[in-house]
C-alpha cells in the first residue's frame, strides 16, 4: 500500500514545504525541456562479496557486501542495469544488531525490490521525481519488515541506488544526453561546480588496525587516511582505547611530509561513526590530541554523535576540526540542520544516499558555504567512478585546495577486488588507478564522465542484455 506523504511527513517529524523526505526543488530540470521516462519492465539481481577479512565499525563488523542491480526497460526500449552496494551496519546498526548478516541484507533487498515494482508502469519527468515518488512507499515498507518505526532514512535510501543509478542512465539515453555534466539538473549545478583534475585515494581503516599497516599506506604515499575509532567497550573503555589508537598513530606517522597539504603535514581523518555519547567525552579525545601535538593534524572528525544527540558542535569545532555529518545528513533537508547545530563539512555519498540525493546535499553545502567530500561503502569499482565524478565536482576543501577527496576502501576489504575490476567497461583508463594516493581525473574523465555511462558486460549478462 502507498503512504500518502502528508502521513508520511506526519509520522516521520519532517514539514510539508516539499515533498517526501522535507525535500526542496522537486521535479527540477535542465533548461531545455526533457522527454520523460515510462518505466515498462524491471528487473533485479545480486551477487555476494566476499571480504578478505571481517571489517569492523559500529561496534559490528560486515564480512560480505550484497552487489545488487536493479534493471529499468522504457517503452522506448532502452534497458539500463544500475548497481548498489547494501550496508545494513552502516546504514542502521539497530537492524543490523537485530539480524543475522544476511537476513538483514535480505531486508533491504526486499525493500530495492519493491521500489522496483511500485515503478514498473509509472511515467517519471526524471530520476528526481522517481525518487520522490517512491522513496516514501519503500521506507513505510521499510519500517513494517524491520519492525521499527525509527528505521534511519539512509537505510531506504541505500536500498534505492541501484534503481536511481539505473534512472539517471534511462534518462540519458531518452534524452541522448553523452555527458554526466548534461544530465546534472540546472537547480544542483552549482554545488557540483568543480572540474579537479585530481581526487585524493582516501584509504579507510579500521579501530584496531595494525599500526604497521598505516606506515605501509603512508610509505606508498596515501597522504590522509580515514581512520575509525569508537573502540567497542563502554564509552569510557572506548575513548582510553581511541587515545591510544592515537597516540600510536602519530607516533608512526605524524612526522611524515605531503606536498598536498599548506603545512606539508598529513592531515587525520577521524570517524567516530556516532559512537560517542556526549561532548565532554569529545573534548576530552582533542584536549589528549591536543597534549601530543596532534591536534593541528585532525582535519575531520566525522559524526561523532550520530541522531543520538542533536545539540550544537561548535564547540568542538572551535578547536580548529572540521566536524562532518554523514549517516546522519541523510537529505537535503537534514544537512540543513547539521550546518545549523555547527556542523561545518559534509560527507556524501552517491554510492549510499543515491545520486540523486546528493546532487540536493551537494546543493545546499554549497548555498551554505560548507565543504563536502565523498564517503566511500565499501563499493564495487564501477560504484567507485560514481562517486569520483561526484568528487571530482565538489568545490575543493579548503584545507586541500586544488583537489576533489573521496574515500575508497573496497581495493582493501574485498577477497576478489581483482575480478571485480575486469567489470569495469574499460579497467585500463587511466583514472580508474590511484598514484600515489591520487587519481587523475584530467580531460578524459570528464570528456567520458568516468566511464558511468558505459554499461558493464558482467552486469548486463545478468539479464540477458
Amino acid at each position: 500500500m502507498k503512504m500518502d506523504r502528508r502521513v508520511f511527513c506526519q509520522q516521520t517529524g519532517l514539514g510539508l514545504g516539499g515533498a517526501a523526505l522535507g525535500l526542496v526543488n522537486i521535479g527540477e530540470k535542465p533548461t531545455k525541456e526533457m522527454n520523460s521516462m515510462k518505466i515498462v519492465h524491471v528487473n533485479s539481481n545480486f551477487e555476494r562479496e566476499p571480504l578478505a577479512r571481517p571489517f569492523g565499525f559500529k561496534g559490528g563488523q560486515i564480512t560480505n557486501v550484497w552487489q545488487t542491480m536493479a534493471m529499468l526497460e522504457s517503452e522506448n526500449g532502452h534497458k539500463k542495469v544500475g548497481l548498489g552496494a547494501q550496508s545494513v551496519l552502516w546504514s542502521d546498526s539497530a537492524v543490523s544488531a537485530a539480524h543475522t548478516e544476511q537476513g538483514g541484507n535480505s531486508l533491504m533487498f526486499a525493500m530495492s525490490e519493491r521500489a522496483l515494482q511500485a515503478a514498473k508502469g509509472q511515467t517519471f519527468a526524471d530520476p528526481l521525481e522517481m525518487l520522490d515518488a517512491l522513496l516514501p512507499e519503500v521506507f513505510a515498507y521499510g519500517q513494517k519488515i524491520t519492525n521499527r518505526p525509527n528505521l534511519r532514512k539512509t537505510f531506504a535510501l541505500n536500498a534505492m541506488v541501484g534503481i536511481d543509478n539505473a534512472a539517471w542512465l534511462l534518462y540519458a539515453a531518452e534524452n541522448n544526453l553523452t555527458s554526466f555534466d548534461d544530465m546534472i539538473p540546472a537547480a544542483y549545478q552549482k554545488g557540483l561546480s568543480a572540474r579537479h583534475d585530481r581526487v585524493a585515494s582516501i584509504p579507510a581503516l579500521g579501530y584496531g588496525t595494525p599500526i604497521e599497516n598505516i606506515v605501509k599506506l603512508a610509505d606508498d604515499g596515501f597522504f590522509i587516511m580515514k581512520i575509525k575509532i569508537g573502540a567497542p567497550g563502554t564509552q569510557a573503555e572506548m575513548l582510553e582505547k581511541d587515545k591510544l589508537f592515537l597516540k600510536n598513530i602519530h607516533e608512526a606517522i605524524g612526522h611524515y611530509e605531503t606536498p598536498h597539504t599548506s603545512d606539508g603535514k598529513l592531515p587525520y581523518y577521524f570517524d567516530a561513526n556516532g559512537r560517542y555519547d556526549s561532548h565532554d567525552d569529545i573534548l576530552r579525545f582533542l584536549d589528549y590530541a591536543d597534549k601530543i601535538g596532534a591536534l593541528e593534524q585532525i582535519a575531520v572528525l566525522e559524526e561523532p554523535f550520530g541522531e543520538r544527540n542533536q545539540e550544537d558542535v561548535r564547540e568542538i569545532a572551535a578547536r580548529g576540526v572540521r566536524v562532518a555529518a554523514d549517516e546522519s545528513a541523510h537529505t537535503d533537508a537534514d544537512t540543513r540542520d547539521r550546518i545549523d547545530q555547527g556542523y561545518n563539512a559534509i560527507a556524501v555519498k552517491a554510492v549510499a544516499k543515491t545520486m540523486s540525493m546528493t546532487m540536493r546535499i551537494a546543493q545546499v553545502a554549497h548555498e551554505r558555504g560548507v565543504p563536502c567530500f565523498c564517503a566511500d561503502l565499501t563499493v564495487n569499482p564501477i560504484l567507485v567512478e560514481w562517486n569520483k565524478v561526484v568528487a571530482a565536482r565538489l568545490p575543493a576543501f579548503p584545507e586541500l585546495p586544488g583537489m576533489g577527496l573521496q574515500e575508497t576502501n573496497g581495493w582493501q576489504n574485498y577477497k576478489h577486488w581483482d575480478r571485480m575490476r575486469s567489470y569495469l567497461p574499460d579497467a585500463t583508463k587511466a583514472w580508474t588507478h590511484s598514484r600515489r594516493g591520487v587519481y587523475l581525473t584530467g580531460s578524459d574523465f570528464f570528456k567520458e564522465s568516468g566511464g558511468i555511462l558505459d554499461q558493464s558486460d558482467h552486469y548486463q549478462r545478468m539479464f540477458g542484455i
